[in-house]
């Protein structure tokens, strides 16, 4: 096979020698348009995994990298003149001058043609080769030349960063966190080397812009930085190599190959430097590749193999970085927090690494956190800690004169069983088995506050006298049977309702049998679905009215906390979003207008729902979609809420229009309850695809929400919070007929 890598980088040098030591008879040809001594950066970052996935594709390059390695376990953070540590975490640091000699040696040593100074403008001379490897970085020439089949897109990220280097060894991977004049200056350092270490300095794009350093060149730079950093650098220089400032792009691609071209490292997909990633994936590109032609003798059918397997892997580590960078394009967010508690954020950043994750690593650190932690929960409940130290989860919380036992909700979840609003059986066995299950809160399924304001014929209402007693037996069996607390969720469909069953035809209208709706603009849901009545002055105080009885009845019933709906699309979020919301009176146009009615709700029901119980609200913090809600409104929402006297947001996402676009993951929603705990100044309830206790224990103690609420995980074991507590060692008392089971150690196997 002739193979002509357009790059000589990590990613082509590897994929080059593996592919000589698989066959010699393959003709290798590198192209560099650098010298061979000219490579940029300083040091490289891999974990103790990438070796071991390094060892087995040459142990001969395997070792010889080792050699040079400089490993370390601790990260040290500084942070409000305090040292925060943690240990286990098996990184090693390299010179990248040493990797390129190291395989590019390895290369001429196996025959591997490696041409320095080539620069590469035309690729036709090539065309003719096998396969053409294109691992010419971010900037790919290949790619751009290939754009219309790769269709790329480049996400310059807001942050600046210059990469430097310092003479100071420095003992862990370590954070700075300082600040001057014009703002927060981040600091990543590692060793590489024995008297050589990466010095990355990061800032907001409003603090490079204050500090003057937009016109200055390499030598102001490195002088700028010694003097800021001149009692963390201990009087060792910095170290320049093409460090000029720069904004990171995320690169991605819908293809990664095209004819006989492939796309590797960079040039195919990159991941911020904060995870350490772009080394690791170019190499592990390299090894899935020769993989993939080993397998298969046609090459297109190799390079699809190829992407079908390595897309998906490299996906979640963009995940995580793009998580990761946010963080600290956000940093100044948590700079009010406690010191405990920033490190732990810091060092789950990425959503990869979790509470669990970290007990495992360093117990004594996590030992340390969750003392922390349940010191403040039980503060905050006036009260004083206890041991056993429990996990944070399983902390207490209160809102107002409501303390919840722990911090796992059952989240609303529609069931759709109801008959003219009523609920029966099958509410209080699906909200009676999760309250047994052990959550802190149950929350009704969206309990609408009329009959022309349901979703479904089968949707649970609070519009009719028989409805309390309905409910008061619901509530009675968690009060009576169980630790856990009954939240009542108030709704109004909108323009999403008279719809089919969601087994019969999400959101798909009723054929026959419906009813009016209203909304806050004529605009039909689907194209098909009817179009709601734009609701006028008589129907503005009928709803808020509706919401008022509802609440009272609520109360009547014995609940103990109320969330109203302002998110999903619904009446009260049709007022919220510019996209479902095209009115011109004072109910239109800005966010505050548009505000304007459901807050007049939330008055209604605050005024009648007793002063010493708690009202959440669940909004959609972003519409994902072009002009729609965005997270900066969600916190302009949030403070608007508090502000008229709401304890807690649950924030939730999306659902506004249906062609919205979510951006799906792990914990996906997180970041914005986040945001608004943050911003807004207000407790806040995370919800969105978690599902496993290591996340909520993390989400809690990194501060990043106050609540976890999951739907699917308890839908598929009512018993989610009693497993994750048996899992964590952790003991939860059972009720009275089930009390044979404090003696009871079950075998999960």
């Amino acid at each position: 096979m002739r193979i002509v890598c357009i790059g000589g980088g990590p990613a082509a040098l590897y994929f080059s020698l593996l592919m000589k030591r698989e066959d010699p008879a393959h003709d290798v040809v590198v192209l560099e348009r650098n010298r061979s001594n000219d490579p940029f950066g300083f040091g490289v970052v891999f974990s103790d995994a990438t070796m071991e996935s390094l060892e087995s594709a040459d142990p001969q390059t395997y070792g010889e990298i080792t050699r040079g390695l400089y490993h370390w376990d601790d990260i040290d953070i500084h942070y409000r003149g305090e040292l925060l540590q943690s240990t286990g975490h098996g990184f090693s640091g390299l010179s990248r001058k040493t990797l390129l000699d190291i395989l590019s040696a390895r290369c001429q040593e196996l025959g591997v043609d490696v041409r320095y100074q080539v620069e590469v403008t035309n690729l036709e001379p090539y065309r003719d080769a096998d396969l053409i490897l294109a691992a010419d970085g971010v900037n790919s020439f290949v790619r751009e030349r290939y754009a219309h089949a790769f269709r790329p897109t480049i996400d310059w990220r807001p942050n600046r960063f210059v990469w430097l280097g310092t003479t100071r060894p420095f003992p862990a991977f370590t954070f700075y966190f300082k600040s001057d004049e014009h703002g927060m200056w981040r600091v990543h350092a590692y060793q590489y080397e024995s008297e050589r270490s990466t010095f990355i300095v990061e800032t907001t794009d409003q603090t490079f812009a204050r500090s003057g350093l937009v016109a200055h060149d390499e030598e102001a730079t490195v002088g700028f930085c010694e003097r800021l950093f001149a009692a963390e650098l201990q009087g060792h220089s910095l170290l320049q190599n093409r460090s000029t400032w720069r904004q990171f792009p995320t690169v991605r691609n819908a293809r990664w190959s095209f004819e006989n071209v492939v796309l590797v490292g960079d040039a195919a997909h990159s991941a911020h430097f904060s995870v350490g990633s772009g080394t690791k994936l170019a190499l592990e590109d390299a090894i899935a590749l020769r993989d993939a032609l080993a397998r298969h003798d046609d090459v297109p059918a190799a390079l699809g193999a190829y992407e079908a397997e390595r897309r998906p892997v490299v996906e979640s580590l963009q995940r995580a970085a793009q998580a990761s960078l946010q963080w600290f394009e956000n940093t100044e967010r948590y700079m009010a927090t406690e010191p405990v508690q920033f490190g732990f954020n810091l060092l789950t950043r990425s959503l990869r690494i979790t509470h669990e994750d970290l007990r495992v690593r360093d117990p004594a650190y996590i030992a340390s956190i969750d003392r922390w932690f349940a010191r403040g929960a039980a503060a905050a409940c006036g009260r004083t800690a206890t041991e056993p130290t429990p996990p944070p989860m399983f902390t207490p919380f209160r809102l107002r004169g409501l303390e919840l036992a722990n911090r796992v909700v059952v989240s609303a979840m529609c069931q759709y069983t109801a008959r003219d609003g009523m609920p029966d059986d099958w509410q209080l066995v699906h909200l009676g088995s999760r309250a047994v299950g052990g959550a802190g809160l149950v929350m009704t399924e969206m309990t609408d506050v009329s009959r022309e304001g349901r979703i479904t014929h089968g949707c649970a209402g609070m519009y009719l006298p028989e409805h309390v007693p309905a409910w008061k037996r619901i509530v009675d069996f968690v009060h009576g049977h169980t630790g856990a607390k009954i939240g009542l969720q108030l709704a109004h469909a909108g323009r999403k309702g008279s719809t089919k069953l969601a087994w019969e035809g999400m959101d798909e209208p009723l054929e026959s049998g419906g009813w009016p709706l209203i909304a806050a603009s004529p605009l039909p849901w689907l194209p098909h679905s009817p179009v709601p009545k734009e609701m006028d002055p008589a129907d503005m105080d009928r709803v808020r009215g509706d919401f008022a009885r509802a609440a009272s009845m609520g109360e009547e019933a014995g609940f103990d906390l109320l969330e109203i709906h302002f998110a999903h699309g619904y009446l009260l979020a049709s007022f919220i979003s510019p996209l479902t919301n095209v009115r011109t009176d004072e109910y239109g146009g800005s966010l505050a207008n548009r505000l304007r009615f459901p807050l007049e709700v939330f008055d209604a029901v605050r005024a009648v729902w007793p002063p010493g119980k708690p009202i959440s609200v669940r909004i959609s913090a972003m519409d994902w979609v072009p002009k729609g809600v965005t997270d900066a409104d969600a916190v302009e929402i949030s403070r608007a809420l508090r502000a008229h006297g709401a304890d807690i947001i649950d924030v939730s996402a999306g659902q506004t229009v249906p062609y919205g676009k979510p951006v799906y993951g792990r914990q996906f929603q997180t970041p914005f309850a986040d945001r608004v705990r943050h911003e807004a100044g207000i407790p806040t309830m995370a919800v969105g695809n978690i599902s496993s206790y290591m996340d909520v224990n993390t989400i809690l103690a990194a501060g990043r929400a106050d609540l976890c609420a999951l739907a699917r995980a308890q839908l598929w074991d009512p018993y989610w919070t009693r497993n994750a507590a048996h899992e964590l060692g952790w003991k939860l008392p059972w009720p009275a007929p089930y009390s044979s089971l404090d003696r009871y150690t079950p075998r999960f196997k």
